[in-house]
């Protein structure tokens, strides 16, 4: 049963009861004689119908608020976890970042640097190459052996996912020293800076991969200002150029498998890339010796430490320990930050080789050559954002 509350004044309050009771057969009279009144309206009874309708009038509420203070205990502490973002570790990481950048680029000068001076004087690109991958070999080994690195955990299954990155970075590896012996360091890197172009190919065409429109905008640009620069180079070679280009479509491949074999393995990037170094180091190895041999190398070592003195034997080794160390803070680089913020990198890595390539060698470039140079990168630049 329901009970309907009927409340006579504002000032009154009524309570809505819920009642279980049998339905009562005829109307019941109830008088409340003591029920207060107005002179504006009047209550006589209060009748109770089928089903029963019970109307009660209390007295107005009073709302009360009770308050209970009590005092802490001291003796215990509260205990309250808020967690906040870090500053500190946000500032660490920021900086941590900035010094992989700053010696990524360092690393890259002085490596490409050291690496013509010992190609004008040894122009014998497939041994120079062989030395800058047994030398980062031999190096992360004594690091595993010594236990200064941890040396990675690999099964069968993480070679083979390997080789094809192996092949594709052995091929890069030596067209770009083959391209450097050939022409300025400068024009290499100008040629190199068109790699994203490459990619995008390579991925439409053979992978069925899709861009956005400003993707394919920003490949003008790109192509556009290579092709200037190497019309306008005054010391071209069409080794040097095709060098590069392969160079590009090598590592184009060389990035492709390496998200393809990479997926799901826990190696870090430090000891990704020491393994790509030694398996491209056994794949080369054989051909270099095919291709050049140890007389034409005996012969040529002798000539250039004729010519050159004790500091040739400096040369090799820095070319061939600084190669190793930037590549490898290269990909402990791109374990701390995105893809995107990586191709920025990258581009600002091209231009610190080619200004300072450009001041060290005192290499001739015309405007125009300078224009195209930046027409390419700046097209490099618009490439990274747009791939987003």
């Amino acid at each position: 049963m329901f009970a309907t509350l009927r409340q006579p004044t504002q000032s009154h309050s009524l309570i809505t009861l819920s009642l279980q009771k049998p339905s009562i057969p005829k109307t019941e009279q109830l008088s409340f004689p003591n029920l207060p009144s107005s002179k504006h309206e009047e209550i006589s009874h209060l009748s109770v119908t089928k089903p029963l309708h019970v109307a009660s009038l209390l007295k107005p509420r009073k709302h009360l608020v009770e308050c209970n203070a009590y005092e802490a205990n001291r003796s215990q502490p509260l205990d309250i976890n808020i967690e906040l973002p870090s500053v500190k570790s946000e500032t660490a990481k920021r900086v941590k970042i900035g010094i992989y950048f700053a010696t990524w680029w360092a690393l890259n000068v002085v490596f490409n640097i050291y690496n013509k001076k010992v190609l004008n004087a040894f122009p014998y690109p497939w041994l120079t190459s062989t030395l800058s991958l047994a030398a980062g070999s031999l190096m992360m080994l004594i690091s595993w052996a010594s236990r200064v690195a941890h040396p990675p955990k690999t099964d069968l299954q993480f070679w083979k996912s390997l080789l094809p990155v192996a092949v594709a970075h052995t091929i890069g590896h030596v067209a770009a020293t083959v391209s450097m012996s050939k022409v300025a360091v400068s024009f290499t890197h100008i040629i190199k800076s068109g790699e994203p172009a490459f990619t995008v190919l390579v991925s439409r065409f053979l992978l069925g991969d899709t861009f956005p429109m400003p993707v394919y905008m920003s490949l003008i640009p790109i192509i556009g200002g290579c092709a200037l620069a190497a019309v306008t180079e005054l010391n071209f070679n069409m080794i040097g150029f095709m060098g590069a280009m392969i160079s590009n479509v090598a590592f184009v491949f060389r990035n492709i498998f390496s998200k393809k074999g990479m997926n799901g393995q826990s190696v870090s990037g430090m000891n990704y890339y020491a393994c790509l170094s030694m398996l491209s180091l056994l794949l080369l190895t054989p051909f270099a010796i095919a291709v050049e041999g140890p007389q034409v190398w005996a012969a040529g070592w002798q000539k250039a430490v004729s010519q050159i003195g004790p500091n040739f034997v400096w040369w090799v080794a820095a070319q061939s320990i600084f190669y190793h160390l930037y590549n490898q803070v290269s990909y402990m680089s791109l374990d701390q930050i995105s893809p995107l913020t990586f191709s920025v990198g990258n581009t600002m890595k091209r231009i610190s080789v080619i200004v300072s390539s450009i001041i060290i060698f005192h290499t001739p470039i015309q405007p125009v050559n300078a224009l195209g140079a930046a027409i390419a990168i700046l097209g490099t630049f618009i490439y990274s954002q747009a791939k987003v």
